[in-house]
């Protein structure tokens, strides 16, 4: 890892204790912990780990690293599963984890304003008591400015959407220190560039969020849970088709292959299951429409050839569903001791998933690693968790293999490299490939206006 640090560097640290203080740190323990996230890539050693607890302390940071030409890189909780957080320039890392204050909820219009450190599972116990909750859940305890900055989704996106749908606004400080104010408390506006849109899924490459106003939705007056299996892949991807295809709102449905399974039955602890494909699904709504969607779904499931239906209706049965199905990339990691995992991320038109799920399990056992399939699969979303041996090089070169394999055929079915993790370092080769090289120029063009030094998580989203 590196350890030097540049003279620029030590200037900008050295300014910066005027009004951080002692927290801006160049202890070695703390910048290890700021030097990747959950990636497999090789971390980097950041000049130093900025704590700032105010937009103006990050206005102020950014000014004097765009002064010095010294690199940015945003840190929430470090869950990244792409490289987003790796400082593969060095420089700062800055860590928003301290900015956590839900600063206004609006319970008539049902929006709150939120500094970015805050995590989804923090603002749900907050709101809870007021009838409302923010649903979009994806499997880590990630904080809501890395979702806003990698466009991320989750389990409920089939029926509530992606961050990308429940962000109104945002506050955002540019690479010069200035700060600007996107979006606004309105639902719909028709005036200017959505500068919001731009601001999300831009991966801390234009600037750095500091506050964000979310889209609340009421607590369902009923929820109930269900788990079906299936005699094969085929059966259970076939009954997810079908189901999207009718129109049916599920708020959940999400797809387990049989490795997956067992991965979870033994790291979970989940009883009464067999080690078979899998569909987890969740209904929202009414007593009378959850009974009527829960009935539908078991109607087309059966068609298929499913079995074992088991339904949780309170809330300590479904929490331990759904904490199973979060745990799952652990539970597949923990499935080969000795083994690290790398996932995929494809997304595909619904119309292709049966080809793109079975495909990639077929891609899969061709490559003779283990991996296991799991995914969001009502919007044609799914992972293949890959194992492969720790310290390893040549396993951890044939998983890379598998994940751009996989990759490929869902290009090719007219999906994309990554559905919620962003692209970081991992899926950069595959960005021209996907939006071709007039509209990378565009992107390109973007970036270099905002971030004219490149000082904003250099080496994301591009090669250079």
């Amino acid at each position: 890892m590196t350890t030097t640090i540049t003279s620029e560097a030590d200037a900008v640290i050295a300014a910066a204790r005027g009004f951080l203080g002692e927290r801006i740190s160049v202890n070695r323990a703390i910048r290890e912990q700021h030097s990747r996230g959950e990636d497999t890539t090789t971390p980097t050693l950041p000049d130093a780990v900025a704590f700032v607890e105010t937009t103006e302390e990050v206005s102020r940071l950014l000014a004097l690293c765009h002064q010095h030409g010294v690199a940015v890189t945003p840190f929430g909780a470090g869950t990244s599963l792409e490289g987003h957080v790796n400082p593969v320039r060095a420089g700062i890392s800055l860590d928003l984890s301290r900015m956590k204050a839900v600063l206004e909820v609006n319970e008539e219009d049902m929006d709150c304003l939120i500094e970015p450190g805050v995590t989804r599972q923090e603002l749900n116990a907050f709101l809870r008591d007021k009838g409302m909750f923010f649903p979009v859940d994806p499997g880590s305890h990630c904080t809501i400015g890395g979702m806003c900055a990698t466009r991320a989704s989750g389990t409920n996106a089939v029926r509530y959407g992606t961050i990308r749908e429940n962000v109104l606004g945002l506050e955002v400080v540019l690479a010069d220190g200035r700060v600007i104010q996107t979006g606004g408390r309105v639902r719909k506006a028709s005036n200017g560039y959505d500068l919001t849109r731009l601001f999300i899924g831009s991966e801390g490459t234009l600037g750095v969020i500091t506050k964000v106003r979310l889209r609340l939705h009421g607590i369902p007056e009923a929820m109930s849970a269900a788990v079906c299996q299936f005699p094969t892949l085929a059966a259970a991807v076939e009954t997810v088709i079908t189901v999207m295809q009718s129109g049916i709102p599920v708020a959940r449905i999400e797809l387990l292959d049989e490795d997956q399974m067992e991965a979870c039955i033994r790291y979970s602890k989940l009883e009464g299951f067999t080690a078979l494909p899998t569909l987890f699904l969740e209904f929202h709504g009414t007593d009378a429409g959850v009974k009527e969607q829960a009935e539908s779904v078991e109607a087309i499931a059966a068609d298929y050839g499913a079995s074992g239906f088991a339904w949780a209706t309170d809330a300590e049965s479904r929490n331990r569903l759904w904490q199973a199905r979060h745990d799952a990339y652990w539970a597949a990691v923990n499935l080969k001791p000795g083994h690290r995992g790398i996932t995929t991320d494809v997304c595909v038109p619904i119309s292709r998933l049966a080809e793109a799920v079975l495909g990639a399990k077929e891609k899969s056992r061709e490559s003779g690693l283990t991996s296991c399939i799991v995914g969001h699969v009502g919007d044609g979303n799914f992972h293949c968790l890959i194992l492969f041996p720790e310290n390893d090089p040549e396993g951890l070169e044939r998983a890379w293999a598998l994940d751009r394999a996989i990759v490929a055929q869902g290009l090719s079915l007219g999906g994309t490299c990554s559905g919620e993790h962003g692209v970081g370092l991992g899926k950069r080769e595959f960005l021209e490939q996907e939006h071709g090289p007039e509209a990378l120029a565009v992107m390109r063009g973007l970036k270099a206006t905002l971030d004219p030094r490149g000082i904003m998580n250099p080496g994301k989203m591009f090669r250079n």
